[in-house]
């Protein structure tokens, strides 16, 4: 009998001592009506956190999600929103992506945060109004505008039973990066919708800003509002020390960020810069050295190392990414190859994208200068197959000119990719036999590309 009670004892002292393994996830589930979504994509704030959650034909999904705590979006091709997690919540989205912004909540553990984010949204959005309405204030006003949202929001917060504790610290503290958000970006917009070029805030308007701190690495992490304060501290310490000096904007920035203390937040900044910008540097191999010697992220490293290596390949004098049949609006398909013999100017651009119907005029103009001269100039739309019609209707009522193709799988088409094209418009110019001249050419409206084309006798 001592010995089975020793026994006994020993299984219990063996399992009170076996740690348990601690829960690093969330449950996220959920039921979307009206939709043909095959799939809903999730990423954290950060990006270094993706995954895409089946969706089966009811319009049912569930799945696990590694997370500590913070914030995620969901996409699912049309409709878009966000939510929060923490480890160990099991959290439902459900809506009608019919009617998303009306129809959307949450429930399960967990989820009492992303409503309150949703009623907060609503009530800024309420109380703010039309952003050229805000900010076409006068100085007073518009701080008691902004006072009055914060007081609102902060009030929300205080009612609204939220079971994390570490939410609501984290978020108080976001009301107030909100409003101190504003008040930073009044002086450049106040000037621009009321008008006055030269307007200055008035003295002490700005000195709630003085006792921001740029090295909170925790909030950071929480506040997508303050990670943009922070980038804008540098943006503007970059400014002021470039004012006088004829250097590289962007090579400049990286060089700003890389003195910022705070490692994380360095290493962040660098990578948000670069992971876009990296594309459009006129000096390539420059940039990557910068990059690399200031930042020690080595997942952050490996992208950018990553996409260095294909820039590598899209240098001036290198052959062009191809395309091929693509269907050309005046009849039949067009390749790459059939365009050479002359110069060959590209614009990748989508019948939704403002920026490049702004280029449209000026476009117009650049192929009636140099018309019947050594250069065919193509457009090249990246509009979805299933807005094929969409597309040749615009082609048809702005009187499109020059050769007029639609990319046979949009974003991601093989040419789109090969120049790694995220976003338009992008202009590049080919040689005559097809080979780079410069795979971020000037725009339309920009005197430098008939500077360029001057230069190349075309």
């Amino acid at each position: 009998m001592k010995n089975l009670l020793l026994f006994l004892s020993a299984i219990v002292l063996i399992t009170s001592c076996k740690k348990e393994t601690p829960i690093d996830y969330a449950i996220i589930s959920g039921k979307i009506l009206n939709s043909d979504a095959k799939e809903l994509s999730i990423s954290s704030a950060d990006r270094k956190i993706k995954k895409k959650l089946k969706i089966d034909s009811e319009g049912n999904f569930k799945d696990t999600l590694k997370v500590d705590a913070g914030m995620f979006s969901f996409y699912d091709s049309k409709n878009y929103n966000s939510f929060y997690a923490e480890a160990g919540n099991t959290i439902q989205i459900n809506y009608d992506a019919k009617d998303f912004k009306n129809s959307l909540n949450f429930s399960g553990s967990g989820s009492d945060v992303s409503n309150y984010l949703i009623e907060k949204n609503k009530i800024s959005s309420e109380l703010t109004g039309e952003r050229k309405e805000l900010f076409i204030l006068e100085e007073a006003a518009f701080k008691a505008k902004c006072n009055e949202v914060k007081k609102s929001l902060e009030n929300l917060l205080s009612t609204t039973n939220i079971a994390s504790t570490s939410f609501k610290a984290n978020e108080i503290k976001d009301i107030n990066y909100n409003y101190l958000n504003y008040i930073s970006m009044y002086e450049r917009s106040h000037a621009y919708y009321a008008k006055i070029e030269d307007f200055k805030v008035s003295e002490g308007f700005e000195d709630e800003l003085k006792n921001i701190d740029y090295n909170n690495e925790n909030d950071f992490k929480f506040s997508s509002i303050y990670k943009g304060l922070v980038s804008a501290h540098y943006r503007k310490l970059n400014s002021d020390l470039i004012k006088n000096d004829s250097v590289d904007r962007t090579l400049s920035y990286l060089k700003t960020v890389s003195k910022a203390p705070n490692e994380n937040i360095k290493n962040t900044l660098l990578f948000d810069e670069a992971v876009y910008s990296i594309k459009y540097a006129d000096d390539v191999e420059t940039y990557y050295k910068i990059f690399t010697e200031a930042s020690t992220d080595t997942e952050n490293n490996k992208t950018i190392t990553e996409i260095y290596n294909n820039l590598k390949h899209l240098s001036k004098g290198k052959v062009s990414p191809k395309f091929v049949n693509y269907t050309n609006y005046a009849g039949g398909r067009t390749s790459l190859d059939d365009l050479k013999g002359k110069y060959v100017y590209i614009d990748v651009w989508a019948t939704w994208c403002g920026p490049c119907k702004y280029e449209i005029p000026f476009l117009k103009e650049v192929e009636k200068k140099y018309h019947g001269k050594n250069i065919h100039f193509v457009s090249l739309s990246v509009d979805k197959i299933k807005d094929k019609e969409k597309w040749m209707n615009m082609v048809k009522d702005e009187e499109l000119t020059g050769i007029q193709l639609l990319a046979n799988n949009d974003f991601n088409s093989d040419f789109v990719k090969g120049y790694m094209i995220n976003a338009i418009p992008q202009f590049i110019l080919l040689d005559p036999d097809g080979n780079i001249v410069d795979k971020n050419a000037p725009r339309p409206s920009s005197s430098q590309l008939t500077e360029l084309f001057n230069e190349l006798n075309i």
